[in-house]
Formats: C-alpha cells, structure tokens, sequence
C-alpha cells in the first residue's frame, strides 16, 4: 500500500473513465435526427448490446449518484415501463433490421421495482424487437430490501442470468448515515431466492469512503458477503458532489474519511477478497477465477463501458430510457432525463434524443489508450498510434503529469510501453488523465482520484 500517494494525488478530481470523451461534455448539437441516421447505418452482422434505465426507487439513498425519483406507487412505474416497450420498438424501427443482441442490463434507480408481469412484459418486447442471442447475459441491478420472491421467479423465468445485489456497507452506522438500512439477512434470502430461480451469476456491490467507514468496517462487510460467495464484486468509491446531487447535502462532509483513509479501505477490501480468492480486475472489480470477467482479463478482451468493467465486446450499446446513454460506431446518445419529458416524446413517436458526442479521430485514438490503462494497467503506445496514424509526440496532453507519476514511481515508461507499478493501480484514473485532451477545459464535478 502507498499512502504517501494517496494523500499527494488523493484530492484530484477526475473523471471515472467510463466512456471517453466523458458524459459532461456531450452536446445538445447532437439531435434526434442524427441519431436514427446512426441507427440506420447499423448492419445485422454487427453486434449489439442494450442498458434499460429504470429511475424508480422506494426510498434515497444519501450516497446515490443516479439519475433516480422515489415512488410508492406502482402506476408510473408501470407506465414508465410501457414507454421503454415503444422506445425499443420505436429503436428498431430506426435500424430497419432485427440487430443481435448479445448482453442486456437493467440498470437503476431499482429495475425489480417493477411487477413481475410488467417485467416480463418488458422482457417479451425487446425479444420482439430485437434478436436477443440464447447465449445472451441479462443482468438486472437489485435491491435486496424490496426483492419479493415472487419477483425473482420471474427473473429467473425471462432468462435473466445475472444479478448485481447493492450492499455498500454492513455495518449499521455507516447505514443510518447513508439512509440504507439492509441486513445480512435481507441479502442472504435474496441470493437463495435468485439460485433458486435459476440466476447464478451473482454480483455484490460495495462502497469505501462513506461516512462513518472504517477498515474494519470494510473488512467485517467483506467477510459477511463472502459466506455467499458471488462470482464478482464491484468496489467503487463514494464520489461525494453536493453540487451535483442535493440529496448528498444531508450527508455530514465531516464525517467522511479522507483520502488516505478512503485507500486503506479499498486496499483492505482488496487484500481480502484476493485472499479468498477473487482475481483483481482494473481499477475496483474483483472476480472468481472461472468468471467471464477475469477469463477477459487473462484474455486481453476486457472492456470498459458505463456499468464498469466487462467482457461486452458488442459494436453497439443502445441505451433505453430516461438519461440512458447509448454508444455506436459514430458517438455517443444521451436521452433526455426528465421522465416526463421523456415519455412525451415516446408518445409522439419520437426518439427523446437530447444530447450526445460526434467522436472525431482524436477521440478515437484517445479512447483506445485510456481503455487499454484502465483494463490492462499498460498499453503499448506506440502499436495504438500505428493503428491510428498519429504522431507519438501528440499523444500526451499532461507531460508534467505524467513525468511526476513516472518520478514517483507510479508509473513505469519502458520506451513507449507505459505500466501501472504493482501497489500504484488505484492510482490508475491519474495516469489516464495524461492523455485526456477535454479535461484541462472541464469544468464539471468529478469525484476524487482516491
């Protein structure tokens, strides 16, 4: 562990790398029009994969940095779930031919907060519109404090074969600050439920840095979740932008741990699951030997897209819903967020295109390198500025950024093949940031480097 770099490069705030360019500099420029003209280029042979925004949830959590609302009722939901139904077909109609689908993820807010039926319903009209492969992973986000039996029979009966269980933390404090109170218990019926029904592929997704957290808060959650054994576990850290999400502001800045303490956490929470062993993939990803996730990274395949890390290698990602972000071959789409809005649009027929990203050559090469750092912990420069016809010299945007990391040790340059060293990885998005050409002239909120 490095905490003399934690606390030097700790207070940085950059982006997560999900995409590249990043969300905040998507332009309204990019119009309804565009994008059906890009739908429309797509050929069958192309791979495709789907995220379905759902933006209900029972209750707030503090922490959350989702595009989300809160109901108790279940009518908008349903009606919300009926304007995914025609904005996938609606989609598909853009493209003029029945394009392959090889992952779907449900995505939130809480997508089980939806009936079984209308659930199953929304299953059987993306089947319809759309040629999801047999071999498909259908992966759907889960709260474990709202998760009914019955709800996931019905997971079980539309071929869902992955799901992600929200934990964050175990230990109660940290719970009541953050205004999620979930038990082990709750968990645990939910996991035996899911294997019941036919879901094995099991993911957890965990938390460090939230108010009230501790190392052995972070090593008793981990140890409780690993007597349910998941295939894999997310482990992000908490990006706390009150600017951003208002919601945040009943969280007591006071109470968070700080940068040293936020890596002490995510590397005990690392040194445990790898001790039980999980193979550490990227930058907060850990998996069971055997799972698609870890055989990517053995592979060189692993991909990075919105949801974190993955073996979706798709052409295509087409985002359903409101703030869903879709990526093809030209750019990037983003719907608009408001649901009402959304949904009047659906009712006139109109994909609710707001804002998206024309990705230029520079763009392109950028991507691949970032991608590379983030999956890989290396990238051999000079092989991506082959591909791309680029001149070497042009490819490093922060030089004074990356001859400090090279000075402390966080990075090794061996001729144009740059490494993460072993201990420096959770520095991995400072590296990235090197080669980022939008972000000296960011302004938006990103969260803390470590």
């Amino acid at each position: 562990m490095r905490p003399d770099l934690a606390n030097s490069y700790g207070q940085d705030r950059l982006p997560r790398y999900t995409s590249y360019p990043t969300a905040p500099h998507f332009s309204s420029s990019i119009r309804e029009s565009d994008y059906r003209a890009w739908l429309k280029s797509l050929r069958s042979r192309q791979s495709a994969s789907i995220y379905l925004h759902v933006p209900f949830c029972r209750s707030m959590c503090r922490y959350c940095g989702c595009h989300t609302s809160v109901t108790k009722r279940s009518e908008p939901i349903a009606t919300y779930a009926a304007g995914l139904r025609t904005e996938a077909d609606l989609v598909a109609e853009a493209i003029g031919q029945q394009l392959s689908i090889s992952h779907v993820h449900f995505g939130g807010g809480t997508p089980t907060i939806m009936t079984p039926e209308t659930f199953a319903d929304l299953v059987g009209a993306l089947r319809y519109s759309f040629l999801v492969l047999p071999g498909a992973e259908i992966a759907v986000e889960i709260d474990p404090r709202t998760l009914t039996e019955p709800m996931a029979e019905a997971l079980g009966y539309c071929g869902v074969n992955r799901a992600s269980l929200g934990i964050q933390s175990f230990d109660p404090l940290v719970q009541c600050a953050i205004n999620r109170r979930q038990s082990f218990e709750q968990t645990a019926i939910s996991v035996e439920w899911l294997r019941r029904a036919g879901v094995n592929r099991i993911n957890f997704d965990l938390l460090y840095g939230l108010p009230l957290q501790t190392v052995a808060s972070c090593q008793n959650t981990v140890a409780r979740c690993l007597e349910l054994r998941p295939a894999r576990f997310s482990v992000f850290g908490y990006g706390h932008v009150p600017s951003f999400k208002k919601h945040q502001r009943k969280i007591d800045e006071a109470s968070l741990p700080d940068s040293v303490a936020r890596h002490l956490q995510a590397e005990a929470i690392a040194e445990a699951l790898v001790d039980a062993g999980y193979v550490r993939i990227g930058l907060d990803h850990f998996a069971l030997p055997d799972d698609n996730l870890a055989l990517a990274r053995r592979r060189g395949t692993l991909r990075r897209n919105f949801q974190g890390y993955t073996d979706d290698s798709a052409d295509a990602l087409i985002g359903l819903g409101a703030s869903a972000i879709g990526r093809l071959p030209h750019g990037f789409v983003q719907n608009t967020v408001a649901i009402r809005e959304y949904l009047a649009r659906i009712i006139d027929d109109r994909l609710p295109t707001a804002k998206g990203y024309l990705l230029t050559t520079d763009d392109r090469f950028r991507a691949e390198i970032i991608e590379r750092i983030m999956c890989d912990m290396s990238v051999d420069l000079s092989q991506i500025l082959r591909l791309h016809g680029q001149d070497p010299e042009s490819a490093i945007i922060d030089r004074a950024r990356l001859d400090r990391l090279v000075a402390d040790g966080v990075v090794i340059m061996d001729g144009d093949r740059l490494t993460v060293s072993d201990g420096a990885q959770f520095l991995v998005r400072s590296v990235a940031s090197a080669f980022d050409a939008h972000l000296p002239r960011s302004e938006a909120p990103h969260t803390r480097a470590v």
